[in-house]
């Protein structure tokens, strides 16, 4: 995942592959246990739910070709404070892969050590990826392909040896469970209940389009293709196999372990073996994709500003260290409160993640609207965006019926992270309070109260002195306008630079200064500079003018020649939309 070399079909789908086929180990016993009988068919609705995703995605992806998923699309489509949100949604649902993964991994791994301390062994895997990232170990494409091959195989030798199972045994058991009582009285009622369960087999979907900047042309709808094709094919056979072979009371006895015990009685203890090991293995893979794009996503944020600042310290490799500790806290809390317990921690994650989902189909809606002149590969109909959103709308609404007490568990972590988003978003206004409240007591304790007019006006000095700079090619007044008017609806600082590089013998159009100058009057909050100077944009500029001028490169924008928006530049000296 090198900015030199891209990655490959194979990389990149088994990147993410890891992570939506990770669920393949769990989601046929919680479909089961709401849909009983039919939980095949919910997983089969679930599977053409997905398949409208891809073209939303593909739609998005395809016209803002950069990382963040979510809040990359609502950072460029609405303000900072929306995007902020699907970020938090995004940052739990994170947390709540990390925890299942690690808890299901050790589950398995229980199948073949009966004297492993869950919880305690849990613990242990979050804490031995948090150590691992600290150190600057992150996901090898190579080793990804390699789980992601091995985890394939292992799933379609279940399979076979489920087949060959049934066809050497009759169909007695299936009969049986067909004959049961339909969960929930009704068919309808168990393929709603199933299908709002089911929705947690396509968690991880979202993974390609967080590093979509690493993969070759051309990948990334191959990739969601790909994990179309995987959880499409593997979630409602494995689903309708279970229900032939085994009792449904005997597969709510091991709804963790599902898989494995499947193998152990289809195929002999060497299948379960095989599948206990390619569990421990896949979804310990999923925890590192935790670890590694929480990191990103919240170095991001904070960049954005909208995270305090200290969690940009590194240490000697590089590492985020403050990020990672932080989610490694969250994750110990969260596996505390549920006790490990795949109900509740199912229950956080499918609210979470189907929040990110809505929010993406949302962005899509926004993206025609506001940005439809952006080139796209593909589009997704109105109708499309349209279905797909009422399906993850009556999802949510399922899991929140099933279990509402599991909301409460996600509100207090979502709460408390939007607390904290939009006190760092709204500490301009904030510190104004303050200091409001230091003069209001300035008779009674004169010393007190100039202090804390001091400090607070110190503070807000540095909140206000980081200046930003736009790259402009000559646009009009009111392109200039729009960047205006972003940087004061979604930033602190009261300094813009507006720069135009000219050839060697060339002029700036002296209306573009009689523009600056409208506009520097129109936003009087604002000063804004006007620099003209010789040079060529790319990389060793920005690297230049981000050193002498003491500005962050994500503070640095380029107008498009295409449609007139600004672009920041990325950490990486390429660019990045924002409005």
């Amino acid at each position: 995942m090198s900015e030199h070399k891209k990655l490959t079909e194979l990389e990149a789908t088994a990147i993410c592959g890891n992570d939506i086929s990770s669920s393949c180990l769990y989601v046929s016993a919680l479909a089961i246990a709401y849909a009983g009988q039919y939980a095949w068919v919910a997983l089969l609705i679930v599977a053409a739910v997905l398949f409208l995703f891809r073209t939303i995605y593909g739609e998005v992806v395809g016209a803002l070709p950069l990382n963040g998923g979510a809040y990359n699309v609502l950072l460029n489509t609405t303000s900072k404070r929306n995007a902020a949100l699907a970020a938090c949604l995004t940052i739990l649902s994170y947390m709540a892969t990390a925890v299942i993964s690690a808890s299901e991994a050790m589950h398995y791994l229980h199948t073949l050590w009966h004297g492993l301390p869950i919880i305690g062994a849990t613990l242990g895997l979050l804490g031995l990826f948090l150590a691992l990232t600290i150190l600057g170990i992150s996901e090898s494409a190579k080793v990804a392909v390699a789980i992601f091959v091995v985890h394939l195989v292992s799933l379609t030798l279940l399979v076979g040896a489920t087949i060959w199972f049934l066809f050497t045994h009759d169909l007695s058991t299936l009969s049986l469970n067909f004959s049961a009582p339909v969960r929930g009285g009704s068919i309808t009622t168990a393929l709603f209940f199933g299908f709002s369960a089911a929705m947690l087999g396509i968690s991880g979907f979202e993974s390609s389009a967080n590093f979509v900047e690493e993969q070759a042309d051309g990948v990334f709808p191959k990739t969601l293709r790909n994990m179309w094709i995987v959880v499409s094919f593997f979630n409602p056979v494995i689903a309708f196999l279970a229900i032939a072979a085994l009792p449904l009371a005997t597969v709510g006895e091991h709804t963790e372990t599902l898989l494995s015990y499947l193998g152990n009685t289809t195929g002999g203890s060497w299948l379960g073996m095989l599948i206990s090991v390619d569990a421990v293995a896949v979804l310990s893979g999923a925890v590192l994709t935790s670890f590694v794009g929480v990191s990103g996503l919240m170095k991001r944020m904070t960049l954005d500003r909208i995270l305090p600042q200290f969690f940009l310290k590194e240490n000697g490799r590089g590492s985020n260290y403050v990020i990672l500790i932080t989610f490694f806290l969250l994750c110990m809390s969260v596996l505390f409160i549920t006790n490990g317990e795949l109900g509740p921690l199912s229950g956080v994650y499918t609210i979470s993640f189907l929040s990110v989902m809505a929010f993406f189909a949302l962005g899509n809606f926004l993206l025609k609207s506001k940005r439809p002149n952006l080139p796209r590969p593909v589009y997704a109909g109105i109708l499309t965006v349209t279905v797909a959103l009422i399906s993850i709308m009556v999802a949510l609404y399922g899991n929140i019926t099933l279990h509402p007490d599991y909301l409460i568990v996600f509100l207090q972590y979502f709460l408390p992270s939007m607390a904290v988003v939009s006190i760092m978003l709204n500490r301009a206004s904030i510190l104004d309070l303050i200091l409001a409240a230091a003069k209001s007591f300035g008779d009674k304790s004169p010393g007190v109260s100039r202090f804390s007019r001091l400090q607070v006006k110190r503070a807000m000095r540095e909140l206000h002195q980081q200046e930003f700079v736009f790259f402009t090619k000559g646009d009009n007044v009111s392109n200039l306008n729009k960047v205006m008017a972003y940087v004061v609806e979604n930033e602190f600082t009261n300094r813009l630079k507006i720069v135009t590089l000219l050839r060697e013998g060339e002029t700036y159009s002296p209306e573009l200064v009689k523009d600056i100058e409208v506009l520097d009057r129109a936003y009087e909050q604002i000063r804004v500079d006007f620099v003209a100077m010789q040079g060529h944009f790319g990389p060793e500029l920005i690297d230049r003018l981000s050193a002498e001028w003491n500005v962050p490169k994500n503070f640095m924008f380029i107008g498009s020649p295409g449609d007139r928006f600004p672009y920041q530049i990325s950490e990486l000296g390429g660019v990045r939309l924002i409005i």
